[in-house]
C-alpha cells in the first residue's frame, strides 16, 4: 500500500531529485546575486521540463514523435526569455537570467533522457560559466567595456 501511494510513475523519483538539484546549483548563485531567476525558478524550470519529456516518452505511440515536445519547450522557453530580457536605459539587461532559463530546461530535457550523471555535470559547467566569467569581468578592465561598462557605472550611483 505504501509503495503504490510512493510511486509517481512513469515518473522517476531518482530523476526528479536530479532535476531539483540541478535547479538548485545554477539557482543558488543567481540567488546569491540577487538576479531574478532564483533557486525556486530554477528548481521549476528544470523539474517541469523534465516532467514535459518524461510524460511525452510515456504516452508516445507508433503514430507520435515525443521529441516534438522538446522542440515545444525550445519554443516555450524562448517566450519566457523573452519576457526575462529587458531594456532599460537603451540597456537591455536579463540575458544572462534568459540563457539561464535556457540552460536549465536543456538539464531537464537531457534528464527525461535519462542522462541524470550528465545533466549534472551540465548544472556544475553552467555554474563555472556565470562564476567564472563573472570573476573575470571584475578581474580583466577590457571586459568591462560596452553595456558592461555603463551597467557597472549605474550600479555605483
Amino acid at each position: 500500500m505504501f509503495d503504490h501511494a510512493m510511486t509517481i510513475a512513469p515518473l522517476d523519483w531518482m530523476a526528479v531529485f536530479s532535476a531539483m538539484l540541478c535547479g538548485a546549483i545554477i539557482g543558488i548563485e543567481r540567488q546569491m546575486l540577487g538576479k531574478p531567476v532564483g533557486i525556486r525558478t530554477s528548481m521549476l524550470v528544470c523539474l517541469s521540463t523534465y516532467i514535459f519529456v518524461s510524460i511525452s516518452n510515456a504516452v508516445a505511440s507508433g503514430s507520435t514523435d515525443p521529441s516534438r515536445v522538446i522542440g515545444q519547450i525550445i519554443t516555450g522557453v524562448g517566450f519566457l526569455d523573452a519576457g526575462v530580457m529587458m531594456s532599460r536605459d537603451r540597456l537591455v539587461v536579463g540575458v544572462t537570467s534568459a540563457a539561464t532559463i535556457w540552460i536549465l530546461a536543456a538539464i531537464g530535457v537531457t534528464i527525461a533522457s535519462g542522462y541524470h550523471l550528465t545533466g549534472i555535470k551540465l548544472a556544475i559547467l553552467g555554474i563555472v560559466v556565470l562564476v567564472g566569467v563573472d570573476r573575470a569581468e571584475n578581474t580583466f578592465g577590457a571586459m568591462q567595456r560596452g553595456v558592461h561598462a555603463r551597467l557597472t557605472a549605474k550600479k555605483r550611483r
